[in-house]
């Protein structure tokens, strides 16, 4: 029933089900009172677990994401013997105000970290890009995220990399300022060729782990008085994380194959 059912099928509220749902069920259904422990010996005894949930974008296409990966493999081959430079890009807000996680506490107390409660637009645009090959992240800011910035920024990617010979190329998502025609024009003009990551794949883009690393070593449970303090905090986390290339890319490892089991999810949604 857990597996194959949800609360609202049964006269219960929400999608999810919870011991003390669980329990009601079995009190309205078999007219039995169990106790939560009961009912958690039993989910144990069936093999199950509480687990967090994880969200699959349904609009993905398997079949593209599966052409971008036998791409990638051909990529991956030519950073093996130095023909490339091989760069994800993409975009992230970091606000001013703390971000909440897990830590260690005392026993039955309750965690607190004071917010000054700042508004919405205390925030940075970043741009981020991550050398795969080189391991080394560059972020930049300059107001909005837009064509005339990612413009400019295809300018500071090819500044910041050391090509030394190599060929440029960018992998990012497919967003409206990124197929801009400015911006094409700009990574024509620059010799960059771009290559667009499959719709809802954010999973092919290990940069999208750079901005998890960050909120965890810079955001999470700090709330900073400015946003010039935000700005330097972020910029001394990329210049640390930096100076160990090989830890870098072993914790921004890209994806070189697709879970068959998630893939088939996608075709019977």
């Amino acid at each position: 029933m857990v597996k194959t059912t949800i609360p609202k099928t049964h006269g219960l509220p929400g999608s999810g089900w919870t011991l003390k749902k669980l329990c009601r069920w079995v009190s309205q259904t078999l007219n039995r009172v169990v106790s939560h422990g009961t009912v958690h010996r039993m989910l144990h005894a069936a093999k199950l677990t509480w687990k967090k949930c994880k969200k699959l974008l349904g609009k993905r296409n398997p079949q593209k994401r599966e052409a971008f990966m036998e791409r990638f493999l051909k990529l991956y081959h030519q950073v093996a013997i130095e023909e490339i430079v091989l760069v994800y890009v993409d975009e992230s807000h970091f606000h001013r105000d703390l971000e909440i996680g897990y830590t260690w506490g005392p026993i039955s107390e309750r965690i607190w970290r004071i917010s000054d409660c700042p508004p919405l637009a205390d925030r940075i645009n970043w741009f981020g890009a991550y050398n795969f090959t080189d391991g080394q992240c560059l972020i930049w800011a300059e107001g909005a995220c837009n064509k005339e910035t990612t413009a400019e920024f295809l300018h500071r990617i090819e500044e910041w990399a050391q090509k030394k010979g190599r060929r440029l190329v960018v992998i990012w998502d497919g967003a409206p300022w990124h197929r801009a025609h400015m911006v094409q024009q700009a990574a024509q003009d620059l010799n960059i060729e771009l290559i667009a990551l499959p719709g809802y794949s954010p999973d092919l883009n290990p940069i999208e782990g750079l901005w998890k690393w960050m909120r965890e070593e810079v955001t999470q449970f700090h709330c900073y008085p400015t946003l010039k303090a935000l700005f330097d905090a972020c910029k001394a986390f990329i210049e640390t994380i930096n100076k160990s290339p090989l830890d870098l890319i072993n914790r921004l490892w890209p994806r070189f194959e697709l879970d068959p089991e998630v893939e088939k999810l996608q075709f019977s949604g």
